[in-house]
């Protein structure tokens, strides 16, 4: 079957689109959308997998390339490490789809550009959660205790709440809407549980 050579590229790019949403999806929680656009993106690539057959080959090299990226975060010579992960990461996705007649599927430099920026995005992600699980808390929550604010993503049972100028996780007993008005009713370390602003003041 003839197929036209930029299809393994635009498959690798809905396939890292889709590993970026999922990423966003775990440190994003609550709304769905990372979620549900993830899934349709690597749908999308199993379907183009019927046309464009993959190498199974290439994902040792891949597999390597993370290995190598997680031992970058607790190394002392990280920037061998993240190098070392780049090229693994590079070669893998250049194979990762089967060309006809040999050869890379993906442009080469294609698959540089792209591993780059992943690991560059990840690399900058792990350190800043590293760096916020390390620090001490240079504020008191306590306040935002009994405080309005709103829901900032749909919260079943967790999400986003906007309360006292920051952004919150947040849990509710039952389903909140986007945009609803909540008042905070307790805390739990970082976690806020809330219930809807007119819950509360049917309550009283």
């Amino acid at each position: 079957m003839l197929q036209s050579p930029l299809l393994p590229n635009l498959l690798y790019l809905i396939l890292v689109a889709g590993l970026w949403l999922a990423a966003l999806a775990v440190v994003t929680p609550g709304s769905g959308v990372y979620e549900l656009l993830a899934l349709l993106a690597l749908a999308t690539v199993g379907a183009g997998t019927t046309v464009v057959a993959m190498n199974p080959w290439a994902w040792v090299p891949v597999g390597l390339g993370v290995v190598a990226f997680v031992i970058s975060i607790w190394s002392s010579r990280q920037e061998i490490w993240l190098v070392l992960s780049a090229l693994l990461l590079t070669l893998g996705s250049a194979f990762l789809f089967r060309q006809e007649g040999g050869g890379a599927g993906v442009n080469p430099v294609l698959a540089l550009i792209s591993t780059l920026g992943s690991v560059g995005f990840f690399w900058i992600v792990v350190r800043n959660v590293r760096k916020a699980q390390r620090a001490e808390p240079v504020f008191d929550p306590s306040p935002v205790l009994g405080q309005v604010g709103e829901a900032r993503t749909s919260i079943d049972p967790i999400g986003s709440v906007y309360v006292d100028g920051e952004m919150w996780s947040a849990r509710a007993e039952s389903p909140i809407p986007e945009g609803t008005a909540v008042r905070v009713i307790s805390r739990e370390g970082l976690m806020l549980n809330v219930k809807p602003e007119g819950e509360t003041q049917g309550g009283k």
